[in-house]
């Protein structure tokens, strides 16, 4: 029996290849859409899935009234934990790695990912150990834990254990040789203990300082403690700076604002965090319910593509199954038989699936910024999934179908002129349209977004800058004078850049185009607390970047005053403070009073998600923030940049670090990766688009070849009345028309209400417009017309006689 089926498979093949083709092809890609998907699914949910206390591992993030969160907290925090019988590990970290270079008898590795973090960071990250021990790995603060990775290219075949490395200055004794099991929230390349006086609360009274991870004995309890930490920062905070003042602690809160605790689970961190509180940062959550959404969408597409084709094609095979019928053959059994064929042909599009991901697989890959394999156990379980049900949903209802076939009327020749299934295969077709006119809505609006925020005015000019990091030997760090000697020796590069051909103009200042800052500082006026953006910068950086004042004037290297107690302010800032002559008004940043002499225009830092925030400027030497500074930046000429980059990284490792890799960054492509994702959104939009058009193309073909076909007889009588083509032309594709016209008017709505949503996600967005609408349709329709009409003029040029000749 199952040579027999195979054989009517592969007779089916030879007298329907292009059919088959098309079946094949359409399901291969909707299949490989969805492979994609679940590559990129399963990556981002393997975050932490292999650290098995992960459910017990929380970091605690704070806010401050309208504050962003953040996940660095004070230290005063840490006796209260102690005390608290839930918990069991406390562990203070930074949250950003440091990079440095490792040094061993000479030999040296760079690496940017180095943490430091308390004894006890084993126990919550388990990292499987390959040498020495986790327990002593950061017991001292000479103790030094280094990846295996590191420890290959360092030491080679040598064994590292007890061996001493200089990094960050220092000298550490490797105890821990460990590897990473998997995906991780925190993945160091080196792991030290240097936090013996950043968690000295007599030495760090800071509020916002270091992060706390902690491991609790029952997740279940978590609340208690998020309370009891509210209750700190209150007491601790609110109530003692309120008797200072004299105030009540409800007008001190009104005045600073509430601390707010969020006690996040390291499970949940990568995609539903609220903030970038690991430093291997968050995944994008939105972006990964898109794609998964957009390729499911694809997949049943594909199916009902191979279903509309795979009913019309029954027509042909209705002799077959009357005949099978007679000969004995139960229904059940040709069920069988055409489930069976549909399996072959679904593991022949898996196999192509699988081809064309695997040569795509190196794109998508730099598309995403990962490094997706398809080895995996759990992945080729999903595909047996996706196998089984596409074999469920794409053979079951075209086999049912054909099952039914009455044999009488069969056999008399009389199935043609049957309406059974035909309202079926039109409703999927209708749904053909549809989908492909909301990929073709989604992706000309997304793409209208990306070209907005790429167009948009920013409020600066970034396009022949450059960020160059500035790194300091430790040495510039110590003493009393390390503020001044850290500027002097800026200013010093700053003379030598400036002597350079090709160099416009060189400044620096504590910000960056990348969206990531979003700290706020307190600033006073008329004792009222406002919290901004408070920017430290040198001469000459805001002309640097193009950024207009429009009151008053920028710091004056004449004036002396402009370094002690001169600040600027944005007009968001002006606007919030309601201040009415703003110039020699006077303000206070934290306990600093200032003086402002100009207001700036506004300008953008953060990603297009967020508002423009209000900002205050002050030179960076007036608050000693030099030692803050890590970036210089330099105004190129038009001529000649890649030269003039040359020279500036010759000067720089001759004269300025000869240790650290010379980093540079544009900054117009800075900023522009802060809507990166949108734009890899709207990438994906169009690719989809393309293969949503094919795949409905496919459909409409199918259908309108056999369609055409039934009518051959009506055409051949018509013409033979003497029909004119155009009548005959248009006779067969108005149906079309319609079917394409009601397909997009069920797309106009979820797709106005899902791109809603989408431009929700920015403060800089443009209304939706409806031309992009109209256009959509059109364009859908021309398509449409372009099949159906080349098939039904090919069917008005044949021979009457053929279809004539037995009547």
């Amino acid at each position: 029996m199952l040579k027999n089926w195979i054989n009517i498979f592969i007779y089916q093949i030879k007298h329907s290849k292009l059919f088959t083709a098309l079946n094949i092809l359409g399901l291969s890609i909707g299949i490989s859409g969805l492979i994609f998907a679940l590559l990129y699914w399963n990556d981002e949910h393997s975050y932490n899935a292999w650290n098995p206390e992960k459910d017990k591992v929380y970091q605690v993030l704070v806010q401050l009234g309208d504050m962003p969160a953040v996940a660095e907290n004070s230290v005063r925090l840490k006796a209260y934990l102690e005390n608290d019988p839930n918990v069991e590990t406390i562990v203070y970290a930074d949250d950003w790695y440091q990079k440095d270079k490792i040094i061993y008898k000479g030999k040296k590795e760079f690496t940017d990912k180095i943490i430091n973090a308390e004894n006890g960071f084993f126990s919550l990250f388990p990292f499987k150990i390959i040498q020495g021990n986790s327990f002593s790995a950061l017991k001292e603060g000479s103790s030094v834990a280094i990846s295996q990775n590191i420890a290959k290219r360092l030491f080679g075949t040598e064994n590292p254990i007890g061996k001493q490395i200089n990094c960050l200055s220092e000298t550490f004794t490797v105890k821990t040789v460990y590897s990473i099991p998997g995906n991780s929230s925190i993945a160091p390349t080196v792991i030290v203990n240097k936090m013996k006086d950043l968690v000295d609360l007599s030495k760090n009274q800071g509020l916002f300082v270091l992060k706390i991870l902690l491991k609790v004995k029952d997740p279940s309890k978590i609340e208690s403690t998020r309370t009891m930490l509210e209750k700190v920062y209150y007491d601790e905070i609110i109530v003692k700076n309120s008797k200072e003042a004299g105030m009540s602690p409800a007008e001190m809160e009104k005045k600073i604002g509430h601390f707010k605790v969020f006690m996040e689970p390291l499970s949940e961190s990568r995609l539903h965090s609220i903030l970038d509180g690991y430093p291997e940062g968050r995944g994008n959550y939105q972006f990964l319910l898109i794609m998964a959404g957009l390729s499911i969408l694809i997949l049943i597409l594909s199916i009902v593509n191979y279903i509309n084709m795979a009913t019309a094609n029954a027509i042909k095979r209705a002799k077959e199954v009357g005949i099978r019928k007679i000969l004995g053959a139960s229904k059940s059994k040709i069920v069988l038989q055409f489930i069976f064929e549909t399996a072959l042909i679904t593991c022949f599009s898996i196999l192509l699936a699988l081809v064309i991901v695997e040569l795509t697989l190196p794109y998508y890959n730099n598309f995403l910024g990962k490094n997706l394999t398809i080895i995996n156990a759990q992945f080729y379980l999903q595909l047996v999934i996706i196998f089984s049900i596409t074999i469920l949903a794409a053979g079951l209802f075209p086999a049912l179908y054909v099952s039914n076939f009455e044999t009488i009327n069969v056999l008399k020749g009389n199935f043609e002129r049957s309406k059974n299934g035909i309202w079926l295969r039109n409703g999927m077709l209708v749904f053909q349209f549809s989908t492909a006119a909301f990929f073709i809505i989604g992706s000309s609006i997304v793409y209208k977004q990306i070209e907005y925020l790429s167009n948009k005015d920013l409020g600066f000019k970034g396009d022949q800058v450059i960020a160059v990091s500035l790194n300091f030997p430790s040495s510039y760090f110590e003493g009393e004078s390390s503020t001044k000697r850290i500027y002097n020796r800026y200013n010093t590069i700053k003379e030598e850049l400036s002597k350079l051909n090709g160099i416009s103009k060189v400044s620096t200042g504590l910000l960056a185009f990348d969206g990531n800052d979003n700290s706020l500082w307190p600033v006073w006026y008329k004792e009222e607390l406002f919290k901004q953006k408070a920017i430290g910068l040198d001469y000459g950086m805001l002309d640097l970047m193009n950024i207009r004042i429009i009151q008053g004037r920028d710091f004056n290297t004449k004036l002396a005053s402009d370094t002690v107690n001169s600040v600027l302010i944005n007009e968001t800032a002006l606007k919030l403070m309601n201040i009415k002559n703003p110039i020699n008004s006077e303000i206070r940043i934290g306990n600093q009073p200032m003086k402002i002499i100009g207001v700036v225009k506004d300008f953008n830092i953060l990603s297009p998600e967020s508002s423009i925030v209000p900002m205050t400027f002050y030179h960076i030497k007036s608050l000693d923030m030099a030692a803050e500074m890590n970036v210089v930046y330099i105004k190129l000429k038009p001529q000649n940049i890649k030269s003039t980059i040359a020279s500036i990284e010759n000067f720089w490792k001759a004269k300025v670090d000869s240790e650290n890799p010379f980093q540079y960054d544009f900054v117009d492509k800075q900023y522009a990766r802060t809507y990166e994702s949108y734009v890899k959104q709207n990438n994906l939009f169009s690719l989809l688009n393309i293969v949503v058009i094919l795949i409905a193309l496919f459909g409409l073909f199918a259908l309108a070849s056999y369609s055409i076909q039934r009518r051959m007889k009506e055409i051949a009588i018509r013409k033979t009345l003497g029909a004119e083509t155009n009548i005959l032309l248009k006779e067969l594709s108005k149906q079309y028309v319609v079917y394409c016209a009601i397909g997009f008017l069920i797309a106009v709505f979820p797709a106005y209400i899902l791109l809603q949503k989408w431009l929700n996600n920015f403060a800089f967005r443009i209304e939706i417009p409806m031309l992009p609408f109209l256009l959509s349709f059109l364009l859908l329709l021309f398509l449409t017309l372009c099949i159906v009409l080349a098939k039904a003029y090919q069917a008005t040029k044949v021979d009457v006689l053929k279809y004539l000749k037995y009547e």
